[in-house]
């Protein structure tokens, strides 16, 4: 700890030696540094508040409906992403900065500090933002803030409208690709049913299931036959113990008669004894109505006569010529339907027992023929889901883009237009001046500290040993006279009147800056 001690006493020994150098410099260090304070630029700055609103009303009406995306994520993405080439590009065409560009180098400087000096600040979680800008012109900041305010609108409803064409062309696209995706499933599927249409496959059925329903079929059919061949057999026994036709009338004494012909001549002989009770025999009415009578009672006996030759001639004949039995037509009908149905059923018979055989013989391909419908079917219906949820998004994407222009989901208000400050916000000269003062006084101490380390001095037996590593075997004494000490106290206190003077003089300015404003520039 002494030896540190002794170091520092040595340091600034040195130091001191070389003391009018380091004032010299603090003094030139702090007239030029508080030089360049004064000769800073004022800096006016224009800024403007923006309060994104993204409570919409119809957020919650179209739930559902409408794709909702996460508009404050979107706006602080905005509000973080918005300064960048492409924008400040557009910014210095839209606020006249242009107009004193001459070369390409003085534009991307231009671009470089406009990048480096904006600022968009967001103000807690409510969506308020603060974009500032600073300048010496005042009138160019506001313009540049006018600007980048309008950038800040137009690039978050931009952005809104390019997503969702960008959203809708692409679903747009995968609809498409979908659609030939199902059309060659639906057409895979088609041939595969067509190919194996006897096998029965494509009803959601197993081999098992199908052969059992198969073998269901064919005993229905069965039972249905045998039903109908047990009527045919009953409606043939009616048949054989009916007579094919009909005994022929007889009136009461019991003779044959033929009732159409006997009511009419009963008809005609009473109109005929009405007619003899008013006229004659000669009257025309008369003589007509007992022709008529006449050739009546003789179509009579040849009919009578026709049925008996025809007994005689034919009395195995099944059917009569006249006066057939109805009840044994009916029977005939019916024996013909039954027969028609027994054919028939018959037919249905053999068709489910081929088919039956025909698929138990081929049962042992069932599985390939399940197994590959089956894979069919995952692909069909993975197809038709994504198809029909593609579908649905690009209704969501439609709804969303309708409502996006009919009402903004975001509304971005003003809240203070962009204005500038009518009072210069920097360079803040009051701080300068003071670390101007500071670096002084510093760059005074570093340059004692390094002329002294440049040139050493050794002013006592202890630095003496250090620098040489040898043994101090004694020291002589140095007597100071009393000129010579005057001396030493006049330079002393020239020193201190000088260092004195600087800070003095950095007091003045400092006072003279805080009384005028720290901000304001010296005239």
């Amino acid at each position: 700890m002494h030896e540190l001690i002794q170091q520092a006493v040595t340091v600034l020994r040195g130091m001191w030696q070389w003391r009018w150098l380091g004032l010299a410099v603090a003094w030139i260090v702090g007239i030029v540094a508080a030089g360049v304070v004064f000769v800073l630029p004022n800096q006016y700055e224009a800024s403007a508040r923006i309060w994104v609103d993204t409570q919409s009303v119809l957020k919650p009406l179209m739930s559902g409906l409408a794709v909702q995306p996460n508009v404050d994520q979107q706006i602080g993405m905005l509000s973080r992403t918005l300064i960048n080439r492409p924008n400040m590009e557009k910014l210095v065409r839209m606020a006249d900065l242009d107009l004193s560009i001459k070369s390409k180098e003085e534009q991307e400087a231009l671009i470089d500090r406009l990048m480096k000096t904006l600022e968009i600040k967001g103000l807690g979680r409510d969506n308020l933002f603060t974009l500032a800008f600073r300048d010496p012109e005042p009138e160019k900041a506001k313009r540049v803030v006018q600007s980048l305010t309008s950038i800040f609108v137009e690039s978050s409803l931009g952005n809104k409208r390019r997503d969702t064409d960008t959203a809708r062309q692409f679903i747009e696209d995968q609809i498409k690709i979908y659609e030939g995706k199902l059309t060659e499933a639906e057409n895979r599927l088609k041939e595969f049913k067509l190919k194996n249409l006897s096998s029965g496959t494509g009803d959601g059925k197993d081999a098992f299931g199908r052969i059992g329903e198969l073998e269901l079929a064919m005993n229905q059919a069965r039972l249905a036959l045998r039903e109908a061949e047990q009527s045919r057999d009953a409606i043939r026994q009616q048949l054989a113990s009916e007579s094919p036709n009909l005994p022929l009338p007889q009136d009461a004494k019991g003779e044959a008669t033929v009732p159409e012909i006997d009511a009419r001549l009963d008809a005609l002989k009473k109109n005929l004894d009405l007619l003899l009770q008013r006229y004659t025999d000669k009257h025309p009415d008369v003589a007509g109505t007992r022709r008529v009578i006449a050739e009546l009672e003789a179509q009579k006996r040849d009919e009578l006569a026709a049925r008996k030759a025809a007994e005689k001639s034919a009395p195995a004949a099944p059917v009569a010529p006249a006066a057939t039995n109805p009840v044994y037509q009916k029977l005939k009908m019916s024996l013909a339907e039954a027969e028609a149905t027994v054919a028939s059923l018959r037919t249905r018979v053999a068709e489910h027992e081929a088919r039956y055989a025909r698929f138990k013989a081929s049962i042992n391909m069932m599985p390939e023929i399940e197994a590959e419908y089956a894979q069919l079917n995952r692909d069909y219906d993975i197809n038709k889901k994504n198809y029909e949820t593609l579908v649905s998004r690009r209704e969501s994407a439609a709804i969303s883009g309708q409502m996006d222009q009919s009402a903004a989901i975001a509304e971005f208000r003003l809240i203070d237009p962009p204005r500038v400050s009518p009072q210069p916000v920097a360079p803040n000269r009051l701080l300068l001046v003071a670390l101007a003062l500071a670096g002084a006084l510093a760059a005074g101490l570093a340059a004692s500290f390094a002329a002294s380390q440049i040139r050493p001095s050794v002013p006592d037996a202890f630095t003496l040993r250090e620098l040489t590593g040898l043994t101090v075997l004694g020291t002589i004494s140095y007597f100071v006279s009393e000129p010579l000490r005057r001396k030493e106290r006049r330079s002393k206190i020239a020193f201190i009147g000088g260092l004195a003077s600087l800070v003095i003089a950095f007091g003045i300015v400092i006072a003279f800056v805080f009384i005028t404003g720290s901000r304001a520039v010296i005239a």
